[in-house]
């Protein structure tokens, strides 16, 4: 029986995270905030008081609703904000709790954190949730399970990545770094 040696070259020091946004149906604030950040248009902490507007002033359904926070979090974690991206994600989660995009976001606020056992929880379960961005999620657990040691687990969700959007870059050049021998 063979079995597979992966070795990754290097630890991940700066790698780039995914993050997905979430689609907001209709006008008003909380599609520019959503617009905002899908095309990062203008200031991070002027696209998160848009946000903010639209949570506070206008009446949306809850899944706008739950949208909006998660997307404001994008904004927050954009700046460093890391804790309170993670209170929107979770006011998120508490409306819609299926929404995939809300757990990818939650996971790689995690990995900023260095948090790689809570980045993995949140990341399964987007991909459990068949997240609308599942190429970002399995590139988020695999940057996570490397950081906990899981190499082997880290580059099959590379490779997952690569199989589910073969136009990310950062998921060859992660794949670089790993080399594969057979026993």
């Amino acid at each position: 029986m063979f079995r597979a040696l992966i070795l990754a070259a290097g630890v991940l020091a700066a790698a780039p995270f995914a993050q997905a946004q979430v689609t907001v149906i209709g006008g008003g604030i909380a599609r520019d905030c959503y617009e905002a950040v899908k095309f990062g248009l203008g200031r991070a902490a002027d696209a998160e008081e848009t946000c903010t507007r639209a949570i506070e002033l206008e009446a949306l359904n809850l899944t706008n609703k739950a949208a909006t926070y998660t997307n404001r979090g994008v904004l927050r974690m954009r700046q460093g904000r890391y804790d309170s991206a993670l209170e929107d994600y979770a006011i998120a989660k508490r409306m819609k709790p299926g929404q995939g995009a809300t757990w990818l976001n939650e996971g790689a606020a995690y990995i900023f954190k260095k948090d790689y056992e809570s980045a993995l929880v949140s990341l399964d379960k987007a991909i459990e949730l068949n997240s609308e961005d599942l190429y970002a999620a399995y590139y988020n657990r695999a940057i996570a399970r490397e950081h906990t040691g899981d190499t082997e687990g880290a580059y099959y969700d590379f490779v997952k990545s690569r199989e589910l959007n073969p136009d990310f870059p950062q998921t060859e050049r992660q794949l670089a770094r790993f080399t594969v021998t057979t026993n």
